[in-house]
C-alpha cells in the first residue's frame, strides 16, 4: 500500500519552536525508535549548526536534519565541505519524499555558505537512499552509537 500524499514544507529552522520541533523528531526516531542514548543524540554541534525542518501544513513536524560547517571549511584538496547529519523522518512520513526534500534543503544551505561538498555518516541500511541522491560511500564501515555507518560524500 502506498503512503497517502501529505502536503508539507521544508524550511531552515529559525522560527519560534522550530529547533525544539527538530529535537522532538530526532528524539522520536533516534532515541525512542533506534535506541540511541539521549546524551549521544544531542551534542555541542547543535548550537552552531543550521537545522532544517519538514512540517505538515497543520504544523506537525515530519522530519529534521542539520548542516555543520556553516563557514567555509577546507579539506586538504581545497574544497569547502559541510557535514549533513541527524537526518530523521518520523515513521508515518516515510515514503513521502520528506527525506529527499530535507537532504536538498541541507545542500542548498551548504551552497549558500560557499561550500562545495557535503559529507555524511550514513547508517548502512540507508546507503541506497543516499546513493540515489548522488552520494558515494568511502572508507570502512564504522559504528556510531552502536549502529553500523559508512562515510559518504557528494560534490555540489
Amino acid at each position: 500500500m502506498s503512503p497517502v500524499p501529505v502536503s508539507y514544507e521544508v524550511r531552515v529552522a529559525d522560527g519560534p519552536g522550530d529547533r525544539e520541533a527538530c529535537f522532538a523528531v530526532r528524539k522520536e526516531v533516534f532515541v525512542v525508535e533506534q535506541g540511541v542514548p539521549e546524551d549521544l543524540e544531542y551534542d555541542a554541534y547543535d548550537a552552531g549548526a543550521v537545522h532544517v525542518l519538514a512540517v505538515r501544513d497543520d504544523g506537525v513536524p515530519l522530519g529534521a536534519g542539520r548542516l555543520q560547517g556553516g563557514r567555509r571549511l577546507q579539506d586538504r584538496r581545497g574544497f569547502g565541505v559541510g557535514s549533513l547529519g541527524r537526518l530523521a523522518v518520523v515513521p508515518e512520513a516515510r515514503g513521502l519524499g520528506v527525506g529527499v526534500a530535507l537532504v536538498r534543503a541541507v545542500e542548498e544551505a551548504a551552497r549558500e555558505r560557499g561550500l562545495t561538498e557535503v559529507d555524511l555518516g550514513a547508517q548502512t541500511h540507508a546507503l541506497g537512499f543516499y546513493e540515489r541522491l548522488g552520494y558515494a560511500a568511502y572508507g570502512p564501515e564504522f559504528l556510531d552509537a552502536g549502529i553500523p555507518h559508512r562515510a559518504m560524500r557528494r560534490r555540489l
